[in-house]
This record gives C-alpha cells, structure tokens and sequence, in this order.
C-alpha cells in the first residue's frame, strides 16, 4: 500500500468504455485514484511505468484476456491485488479466477457500493498490520521459511517470498491458532469473503502450498482434516 486505503491508487481495465468511465467516476466519489485503460496490453503499459494499490480487472477483452493477464503478473512476480469483474458468475469461473491468482471476483451486473465494499476489504488486507498493545506472536518455522505473523512476511533461505494479499491473511489466519482446525467458513471470514466457496478455500490453500511446501501433494505444514478444514502444523 503506498497510502491509505481510502486513498488507494487503482488501476481499472475493461473495454467497456461506458462502464469504465461509470466505474472511473463513481470510485473517484468514494475518494480512490484512478487509472482507467481500455485492454491488457494499455494495462501492461501503465504497470511498467506506475505503481498501484489494486486492479479492478475484467475477464472477457479483445485480445488477451483478464485470465492471460492476472496469470502472466503473477508469474512475473507482481503481486497487486486484483479484483475481477466477469459477466459469467458461474462457481467455475470464480474458481478459474482464483487458481489464476486473483484475489476476488465480482459478477456483471453488481451494485457499485459492493464493488467499493470489496475493494476496500482486499486493500485493508494487503495493508501493513497495526501495531498491537498485545504479546506479539513469535514467528512459524515451516521448514526452510520462517513466517512473521505480525508483519505477515514469509521469509525462506533467498529472501521475501512473495505472497497475495489472499495468501498471507490465510496464512496469518491459520498462524494465529496453530494446531487448530480452521473450518473452510472461519477461513472464508478470516479473508474477508465469508460469502466464499469450499472450492474457493479449497484453491487459495492450493496456491499457498506451492510456496511453503516442498512437494504440495503430500503437505507436511497445511494438512487437511478431512469434514472439518485445514490446520497448520509448524515444524523444521
């Protein structure tokens, strides 16, 4: 975050221009900056030379997709919150959404106070913690890495491992009650999407263990038990 959430720079991409001019206006009024683009390609363009707080991101575009593009950032190593904007709001799509590394997912038509409600939700996530009077959590070994509940940083042998805003408040949520079984609700709530999907847990646990697991099919730190969720069980 480089400011407050409230004052947050975004970054929309939708080539619809009657609605990104609606969507330029209205998150202005909510007191947002905003960068609007008509494709990925003027998208691409604006990342390279500004930096930004959130992508509010349409799905379905002339030329490369909303998909193509979200995957393509998050190989590059570019972890700015996305949130996606589809005319299909399918349980399917959100999943493709997610595996893709978005952090949220909004179907066409929406009410634009929902779009704002969201937007402030991830942004309050991926924003550096408040410091607390209370006792600090010491850090989690998991394995080679170490993850700093408080500062939400996961650190491993070559450094800060990149993580989604989605990624470490699922990390800080299962880090903060290691041992304990978290239902895939009470993770859904932790995330800020209480509305979420099993499956959508189901993927977001996914992605977080290709970074902190060394083979990810057979977990040794995020385990599942099996009809009730999923604990983390730190260890060397």
């Amino acid at each position: 975050m480089n400011g407050s959430v409230d004052t947050a720079h975004l970054l929309v991409v939708d080539d619809d221009a009657r609605l990104r001019d609606l969507l330029q206006r209205f998150l202005n009024e909510q007191g947002f900056r905003i960068t609007a683009v008509a494709d990925a390609a003027a998208a691409r363009r604006a990342i390279a030379s500004m930096m930004f707080d959130l992508m509010v991101l349409d799905v379905m575009m002339p030329g490369e997709s909303g998909l193509t593009l979200a995957e393509s950032l998050r190989r590059d190593g570019n972890e700015v919150p996305i949130l996606m904007l589809t005319a299909r709001g399918a349980p399917e799509d959100r999943i493709a959404g997610l595996e893709h590394g978005v952090d949220d997912y909004l179907a066409k038509p929406f009410d634009p106070r929902e779009l704002a409600l969201r937007i402030r939700t991830i942004l309050r996530r991926a924003a550096p913690p408040v410091a607390t009077h209370g006792l600090p959590i010491a850090p989690v070994q998991l394995g080679p890495c170490w993850f700093d509940v408080e500062r939400a940083e996961l650190r491993g042998p070559e450094g800060v491992i990149r993580l989604t805003g989605g990624e470490s408040a699922l990390l800080q949520a299962l880090a903060r009650r290691v041992g304990e079984v978290l239902s895939r609700e009470e993770i859904g709530t932790a995330l800020g999407t209480p509305e979420a999907g099993e499956r959508a847990i189901d993927v977001q646990v996914t992605r977080l263990r290709r970074k902190v697991e060394t083979d990810p099919r057979e977990p040794r730190f995020i385990q599942t038990v099996r009809h009730r969720g999923y604990v983390l069980r730190p260890g060397p």
